[in-house]
């Protein structure tokens, strides 16, 4: 494993897949349509509010990992997009959140641009290869630009729910993680 400028590369066979089916991790019900906030912080707290009772985690608890995590480094990854993600220990599975938010707001990104499209990945700690499939599946699907487009065309749960869970299978290997 090589790191440098803020990616992960893995090097792996040709045959290995780094991506995962993210659709049993992200019921409709995690998808948040319309978000309406002014800033990073809020939006943490928003995702974190949304998140814990289907998490059974306190709210509290993923509000304070998050903003850990963003300290560490910006989850922006461009292009109006980031991936906001924690690790749990009273975690037994992942959990995938969406959010369509209603205007963009500045998040960090290395690239400037403001962000209107939130994943939230929530994982076991000890889910360190399950954590980085999802990362690198959440991060393949918002770096297509035509499903971005589609995501900040609709703000029907339903159909933001269908579009990112559709059959991806065919997605090819990229050594980019995030």
């Amino acid at each position: 494993m090589e790191i440098f400028r803020g990616l992960i590369h893995l090097e792996k066979p040709h045959n290995f897949n780094s991506y995962m089916n993210i659709t049993p991790f992200l019921p409709v019900e995690s998808i948040m349509p319309s978000l309406r906030a002014r800033d990073k912080k809020q939006v943490f707290r928003i995702m974190s509010a949304h998140a814990a009772p289907m998490c059974q985690l306190s709210e509290k608890e993923i509000f304070s990992v998050l903003s850990e995590r963003e300290h560490l480094s910006c989850t922006g990854m461009g292009n109006g997009v980031c991936i906001p993600h924690g690790r749990f220990e009273s975690l037994k599975t992942i959990h995938i959140f969406f959010a369509r938010m209603e205007k963009a707001i500045e998040f960090g990104a290395a690239d400037g641009k403001k962000v209107d499209l939130v994943f939230l990945l929530l994982s076991p700690s000890l889910a360190d290869t399950e954590h980085l499939k999802a990362l690198a599946t959440i991060s393949k699907l918002l770096r297509d630009k035509n499903l971005c487009k589609k995501l900040r065309a609709t703000s029907d749960a339903s159909e933001i729910h269908a579009l990112l869970t559709a059959d991806y299978s065919n997605m090819q290997p990229d050594k980019r993680v995030m």
